[in-house]
């Protein structure tokens, strides 16, 4: 059964490799799986469709409408001109702002794609004016927004909780402390790389943008954000107040926004709101088509005990917990470059928790290692489905960008990455504070 596992594994690399879409990847394993198989496919159609009723899910599409409505509402405009008067007076204040921000926007959306989307087209010029190189720019900016899935509420997140039966709340805070480590990190990377710039370049200004003039007074930029500073109070709050649940909280997100922008910042109209829901509702039918197929190939795999056969085979390597990490470590990183968070998560989460259970490593601290994992995969060539959108934002070639990505990869997230896996209090002091 072992074979057919791994025969089955090389269709999907090899089909990925011609450029097959992902949701027909997947259903080509499926059928891979079924013909060399006994599993009864009427039962497994039947376990997929149920599957995906669960109100879990949900919590997916309606964090992708909201982080689409941030984007384009005026939201994330003003939640940048509130950062700025924090982070303004700093020499590398410019840069520190497209981290903050990201960040902001993490706890509002749950997605990779709202902080390029939202933060790129105003600061990446902005910093290539200050003197800045347009790739490192765009790579500050890109590498940042991978904050959107480690700052809760993250969607890879939730499917992970959805998959394996772990605690979401557990989860959301599993990955709070390894996201402020990365924003510390590119920080820190920006601060290095402006201190080698002129003087005049050093400073965090932000240019006028379609809401207008940027306005000198601290207390009316602080007065127009707090609408959009709501969002991420409500969300968080109501989550760990009990108030509601994850899902309930991506209903509140896209319901709440909505309005602000229509109403409050007034830069959504009929017109851009009909385009924006036309959008959203194509990229979401599309992931979750995928998820589906990829669900149902995962639980064949479950079927087939192929997980409880890989926990023999480690074991019979070697039961040394920190060689037993960093072979997991690495196939999750190399999971994570050809195909994106969600679908990795829903994939191998299955096959790899009882592995890492056996060697005292919880569902929650799981989690985390799991999503800082996955997330360097959206930078990381093949896949780097978060890298080439920023390509195209911030209007830079891949041979201008991919040195500084790299950089920010192995200087910034590689030691969050080891932290995360190696020091349990990185990730299991808020969960266990929170009694996860």
């Amino acid at each position: 059964m072992m074979t057919i596992f791994l025969l089955d594994i090389i269709l999907l690399v090899a089909l990925l490799i011609v450029g097959t879409p992902l949701p027909f990847v997947f259903g080509g394993g499926i059928l891979f799986m079924i013909a060399f198989t006994d599993i009864s496919v009427k039962s497994l159609m039947l376990w997929g469709f149920n599957q995906m009723l669960s109100p879990v899910l949900l919590a997916s599409p309606f964090f992708m409408l909201a982080g689409s409505i941030i984007a384009d509402s005026g939201i994330a405009t003003r939640l940048m001109n509130f950062a700025n008067l924090f982070v303004g007076k700093l020499r590398s204040g410019v840069g520190v702002l497209s981290v903050v921000t990201c960040g902001i926007l993490g706890a509002i959306s749950g997605s990779s794609f709202t902080g390029i989307a939202a933060v790129g087209p105003v600061l990446i010029p902005e910093m290539e004016k200050r003197g800045y190189e347009r790739g490192f720019a765009t790579a500050l900016v890109t590498c940042s927004s991978i904050l959107g899935v480690l700052i809760p509420p993250s969607i890879p997140l939730i499917i992970y909780g959805w998959v394996t039966g772990t605690s979401v709340l557990g989860a959301f805070l599993s990955t709070i402390i390894p996201g402020l480590i990365t924003m510390v990190m590119f920080s820190i990377i920006n601060i290095i790389y402006v201190n080698k710039l002129p003087p005049e370049n050093r400073t965090a200004i932000l240019p006028e943008t379609k809401s207008g003039s940027i306005q000198n007074s601290k207390i009316r930029i602080f007065a127009s954000a707090i609408p959009g500073l709501m969002l991420p109070i409500i969300i968080l709050g109501g989550i760990y107040g009990g108030v509601f649940t994850p899902t309930e909280a991506a209903v509140v997100a896209a319901v709440v926004s909505l309005p602000i922008g229509l109403f409050v910042y007034k830069e959504l109209n009929a017109k851009n709101t009909y385009t924006l829901f036309k959008k959203s509702s194509v990229s979401i039918g599309a992931i979750m088509t995928m998820i589906t197929f990829c669900l149902i190939l995962s639980q064949t795999f479950v079927m087939l005990k192929i997980p409880q056969q890989l926990v023999d085979i480690f074991m019979g390597i070697t039961d040394n917990k920190i060689l037993i990490l960093l072979i997991v470590n690495v196939f999750l990183f190399f999971i994570g470059m050809i195909v994106n968070d969600t679908t990795a998560i829903i994939l191998t989460a299955p096959l790899l928790l009882p592995l890492v259970v056996s060697i005292g490593i919880s569902p929650v601290q799981f989690a985390a290692i799991m999503t800082v994992n996955l997330a360097a995969g959206g930078i990381t060539p093949p896949y780097a489905s978060v890298l080439y959108y920023g390509m195209m934002v911030g209007e830079t070639k891949f041979n201008d960008i991919i040195k500084p990505v790299m950089n920010f990869l192995i200087f910034g997230y590689l030691p969050v990455i080891v932290l995360t896996t190696f020091w349990e209090p990185v990730t299991m002091f808020l969960p266990n504070l929170f009694g996860f």
